[in-house]
């Protein structure tokens, strides 16, 4: 057979579209994400504001990525445990997670504890936050004080009270809010700590529990229902739906004002546009008006935000977390 200069052109063409396929292969896959279902863990046990919060977006998210995105409840140490796990997962997009203010505060007390299973500063990427939710300080009906005020006064002038106060675990917002409550208000109250808001609760409606706190979502039934009260909220205005519910700083213990919210966040290395598709797709869902108006039902505010406006609230908040455990040798 004779070869010509047109046949080695045709076979060479060929080959040349051949290996350019090959090379635009990559592309292509990071072009179709996503491929598979998503994971969204909440480092939380289910029934907690946090994990409904979760629920809310990972539907939305689901309906318009075409891919299922489920929750995966890790609860335990504050949400370190799921936060662990995150750290660890493949920054592929596939493994995502949703946590709230407690965040930041567990990986400084952690850190300042030198068992910190995680870096806070590089294992993580800021995706959005997602809603803005008050924390408020609850209590048992049972407790004879209509506010933190008069709560610490109530324990000033009875030191033999055997009172007890609940957090979400170890290092989280109300465990270092109660030590500061005791360093601000001069009061002996010791910390029960607990894998979530949902055993906390319980333990309050029971009362086993004198006090707690945690997110507003995880008790507005019960506090509209008078079966939990309401000492105090940690955010710096009073909750529109509440307005009798006084702030902290408005009871004199401003060390105490806490903004909370929850937010998204991937693995640190995740590629820039897998972020900003997550980016996109949790403000898509935060502002649906369905997901609105059950936010709105759950005293919380959809906000959807920067990956880097998210992680500027993460490095303040974490700023004023360590000054406060330093003080109080949390470990």
């Amino acid at each position: 057979m004779r070869w010509t200069s047109q046949k080695w052109h045709r076979i060479f063409a060929a080959g040349t579209l051949g290996l350019l396929s090959l090379a635009l292969q990559p592309v292509a896959m990071a072009q179709a994400y996503p491929s598979k279902p998503i994971k969204m863990i909440v480092p939380f046990p289910a029934g907690g504001t946090t994990d409904i919060v979760a629920r809310l977006v990972a539907q939305r998210m689901s309906e318009s990525m075409g891919q299922a995105v489920t929750v995966d409840n890790r609860g335990g140490a504050g949400g370190a445990i799921g936060a662990d796990l995150m750290a660890k997962a493949a920054p592929d997009g596939y493994t995502i997670m949703m946590h709230n203010l407690s965040f930041p505060l567990a990986s400084v007390a952690q850190t300042l504890a030198n068992r910190s299973p995680f870096n806070v500063d590089t294992d993580f990427a800021g995706v959005s936050i997602a809603v803005y939710v008050p924390f408020i300080w609850t209590a048992s009906p049972s407790v004879p004080a209509k506010d933190l005020k008069e709560l610490a006064a109530l324990l000033r002038t009875n030191p033999a009270l055997q009172y007890n106060y609940g957090s979400t675990g170890p290092g989280s917002t109300m465990h270092v809010l109660g030590e500061a409550l005791k360093k601000e208000g001069k009061v002996n109250i010791t910390h029960i700590p607990f894998k979530g808001a949902a055993p906390l609760k319980q333990e309050l409606l029971a009362g086993r529990l004198q006090v707690g706190g945690d997110q507003l979502s995880s008790s507005l039934a019960e506090i509209k229902a008078g079966t939990l009260k309401v000492l105090a909220t940690t955010a710096s205005k009073r909750i529109p739906g509440m307005p009798d519910v006084p702030t902290v700083k408005e009871l004199g213990f401003p060390n105490l004002e806490l903004e909370g919210w929850n937010g998204v966040f991937a693995p640190a290395k995740t590629p820039k546009d897998i972020i900003d598709r997550l980016n996109r797709e949790v403000i898509a869902a935060v502002r649906h008006p369905d997901v609105v108006k059950r936010l709105n039902d759950l005293g919380a505010e959809g906000v959807g935000s920067t990956p880097a406006e998210q992680d500027a609230m993460l490095r303040r908040q974490m700023d004023q977390f360590r000054t406060i455990i330093r003080e109080m040798r949390l470990e």
